[in-house]
């Protein structure tokens, strides 16, 4: 067997936390650094929290140097548009991810709509605009339900879809002239509503190679019944059901190769996770919502849950052009991850809050933590989404079932979560 390595990942949320944990897992891995980290990966096996921000690149590369990392993994989106692994590879050190260039597709929605076009990939009809009026106008055109989107990164919370045309004017008014997500909102993007269920379809492409990981389907709303705004994601479960094997086919052949293709064509190769967010109609057909270039978050938790391979052999393979050769295994039984949300969320949260009954037994679930800190020796909230408590069953229901068996026994004063993660899978389950 090789030397174990040291592995450095980047990011502090509950994505962050299961990929640390099941980097871990390897026997070829030697210590996982998290840069920062959180409450949870400070206490997990293996793992070493390091105080360096995910935005800062310079301290980041210097830090790996430092430690002698053998391979850096990239969590989140910003460290990816900021162009972290162009840096670390002009410094000779391996990392997984796109360039600058290639994370375009999830750093600007205008550039991946246009992109989507050019390739006849399947996406909603859209209009980008910079100005007020011609997007006011375009609305007049149009029927609600309607979506707007900030073109830029807005950490999951720029996207309205608007019930009425008058929502989506002032949501168009907030973004262009209002400021509402900066720089990220200067640009628009306005496109059809898209009717169906939406499932996450995830990647690890290294060129035109690519092997599928296992599917999933996050809840974006904060309410039960998919009711309330949209946040970064309430809980998922994996497998998702809508996604059958000739529609997986189908997804792989008509999104995933052209857009990889296409990416290569261009000139921006693409190396890393792909995310595509797709809506599949009640006749299987499907449209390209969104691409991420990076793991989804809660999606991550139930997906790591479920492997069974090895992360660091998938992930030195693609760097290494031999994905074709690698076996990836997942247990049959799912997943489902619920979303344990501060006080306040999605909107201004408050942080601080002491969390009790995490040292509880679990039976056999895993909290991953995200929004966590350290005060006092003890976790406390420090962010929107605290916690993704994940279990697996013999089936969805199951899954759920001890996912909120082990929720119910962890506490702090304004804890909200949903009650109905995996509905959909269980209504299809009969």
């Amino acid at each position: 067997m090789s030397q174990a390595i040291k592995v450095l990942v980047i990011g502090s949320g509950g994505r962050e936390h299961a990929m640390a944990w099941k980097l871990a897992a390897s026997e070829r891995v030697a210590e996982v650094i998290v840069a920062p980290g959180n409450a949870g990966t400070e206490v997990e096996d293996k793992c070493r929290n390091m105080d360096v921000a995910a935005e800062d690149i310079t301290g980041l590369l210097a830090l790996a140097q430092r430690e002698g990392v053998g391979l850096t993994v990239v969590g989140p989106e910003v460290p990816l548009s900021m162009g972290v692994v162009d840096q670390f590879r002009a410094a000779g050190l391996r990392i997984f991810g796109p360039t600058q260039a290639a994370a375009r597709l999830e750093s600007s929605k205008a550039y991946t709509k246009d992109f989507l076009a050019r390739h006849d990939i399947p996406t909603a009809d859209y209009g980008v605009f910079t100005q007020l009026q011609p997007a006011l106008d375009f609305l007049d055109s149009r029927s609600a339900p309607i979506v707007v989107k900030a073109d830029g990164l807005a950490a999951g919370k720029g996207v309205v879809v608007a019930q009425s045309l008058e929502q989506a004017r002032d949501a168009v008014r907030q973004m262009l002239t209002g400021n509402a997500h900066g720089s990220a909102g200067a640009r628009v993007v306005i496109e059809s509503f898209l009717e169906g269920e939406e499932a996450s379809f995830i990647v690890v492409a290294q060129g035109r190679r690519y092997v599928t990981l296992a599917t999933s389907q996050d809840h974006k709303r904060i309410f039960d019944g998919d009711q309330g705004p949209n946040t970064g994601g309430m809980g998922a479960y994996s497998p998702a059901a809508v996604v059958t094997p000739e529609i997986h086919a189908r997804i792989c052949r008509q999104v995933i190769e052209p857009t990889l293709a296409g990416m290569d064509a261009e000139g921006n190769p693409f190396g890393g996770f792909l995310y595509a967010g797709l809506m599949i109609d009640s006749r299987g057909d499907f449209k390209v919502l969104e691409f991420n270039t990076r793991l989804g978050d809660p999606e991550t938790q139930p997906i790591v849950y479920r492997m069974e391979s090895d992360l660091l052999e998938l992930l030195e393979a693609a760097l290494d052009d031999r994905l074709g050769q690698v076996d990836l295994r997942w247990t049959s039984q799912p997943a489902l991850g619920v979303v344990m949300a501060a006080h306040g969320y999605p909107g201004t949260v408050r942080k601080g809050d002491p969390i009790s009954g995490l040292d509880a037994d679990l039976c056999g679930a895993k909290a991953f933590h995200a929004g966590t800190a350290m005060h006092k020796g003890g976790p406390v909230t420090s962010g929107g989404r605290v916690l993704c408590v994940v279990a697996r069953g013999a089936d969805v229901q199951l899954a759920q079932q001890r996912a909120y068996a082990a929720v119910h026994k962890i506490r702090w004063d304004g804890v909200q979560f949903r009650s109905d993660i995996g509905h959909r899978a269980i209504t299809r389950q009969g």
